[in-house]
């Protein structure tokens, strides 16, 4: 298996991105190939460790890319005039069968476009959309869309509700995953005309198209448990998505400065520590990788834009199941069906 990686994209490239690539390489099964310019990725490379990318593992290659797409380009105009960014490099080779799977943490919108421009849609789906991993109480659940979509039709969130049912039956062996529809409220008048009419569609259609559809669902309510995958569209998940990441980030600190506050704290908290440090596991957003692109025809991943070292390696790890699961392949079928 290859792993198509850009080494340019996100907030901390290529730093971030180059670390990962060499402390994941004997974690995993696949050759990675780092697509950015290769004299920086060199001497990188050599700054960190010394030696030569050849040196340190023969599944680690390099495709030169000239070009970096940055987060203020416009996504569809960066996709058709920089064809030698490390981006639109990445999903050339992917297409062209190069490679199993492209991760990026670059600009989300030039992700979403190259995908769909270049890489192509699944027949029948109308917008790919990145679908999220979060932990909820003693399990996790699919959050679609994180970000890629900010305005929405209902049929489109009929359509991530049914990708979500697909990838999480086949890829989690959960038969009937609970779908629900993030909203303000539990009642179907509640909400915007988008939630309102996404709800009656999959009311009406869910069934037949084999959406076990649970309801509204209320952002208090998503960490449950009870939830398999919250659909809603990209703007609302991605703000979602950051405020969880915030607020998870806030517990682990006073966590951490209430328990080394003063000599009976730290004394109070060491028949605690194994308690302590699952809990903190558990709301490391980093352990879950990045979002998977569903809809479109090969494996593509979007890293977190400000991914560190540690959070590239967890998406390579998540990337490379992705691909062993044939996700993208039981979706072609799925909706062929």
């Amino acid at each position: 298996m290859k792993i198509i990686f850009d080494a340019m994209g996100g907030d901390n490239g290529p730093d971030a991105n180059i670390k990962a690539a060499v402390n994941v390489i004997n974690k995993i099964k696949s050759e990675i190939i780092l697509v950015g310019k290769e004299e920086i990725i060199r001497s990188k490379v050599k700054e960190f460790y010394g030696k030569d990318l050849e040196q340190i593992s023969v599944r680690l290659k390099i495709k030169n890319a000239t070009e970096t797409i940055e987060m203020e380009d416009q996504p569809t105009v960066a996709i058709k005039h920089k064809k030698d960014s490390s981006m639109v490099v990445g999903f050339n080779m992917l297409k062209q069968d190069e490679g199993d799977v492209f991760i990026s943490a670059g600009n989300s919108g030039a992700l979403l476009a190259g995908a769909t421009l270049l890489v192509g849609r699944i027949k029948g789906i109308d917008r790919p959309a990145l679908a999220g991993i979060l932990p909820s109480y003693k399990s996790k659940f699919l959050l679609m869309d994180c970000g890629a979509n900010t305005n929405c039709k209902p049929i489109n969130l009929l359509q991530f509700a049914q990708m979500s049912t697909i990838y999480l039956k086949n890829t989690f062996g959960i038969e009937k995953p609970k779908v629900g529809l993030l909203n303000i409220g539990t009642e179907e008048t509640k909400g915007n005309e988008l939630v309102k009419e996404s709800y009656q569609l999959l009311k009406d259609k869910g069934e037949e198209l084999g959406i076990n559809f649970v309801g509204n669902v209320e952002g208090r309510d998503a960490f449950s448990g009870e939830i398999d995958a919250i659909v809603t569209d990209g703007f609302t998940g991605n703000v979602f998505l950051k405020t969880t990441e915030g607020v998870g980030k806030f517990v682990k600190r006073t966590l951490k400065e209430s328990l080394l506050k003063n000599i009976i704290s730290k004394l109070a908290a060491v028949p605690s520590l194994p308690a302590i440090n699952n809990f903190s596991k558990k709301m490391d957003y980093k352990v879950y990788g990045g979002g998977l692109f569903l809809g479109v025809k090969k494996p593509v991943v979007k890293a977190h834009g400000s991914s560190d070292a540690k959070l590239f390696e967890y998406t390579i790890i998540q990337a490379e199941k992705f691909v062993e699961n044939k996700a993208v392949d039981k979706m072609i079928e799925a909706f062929d069906k």
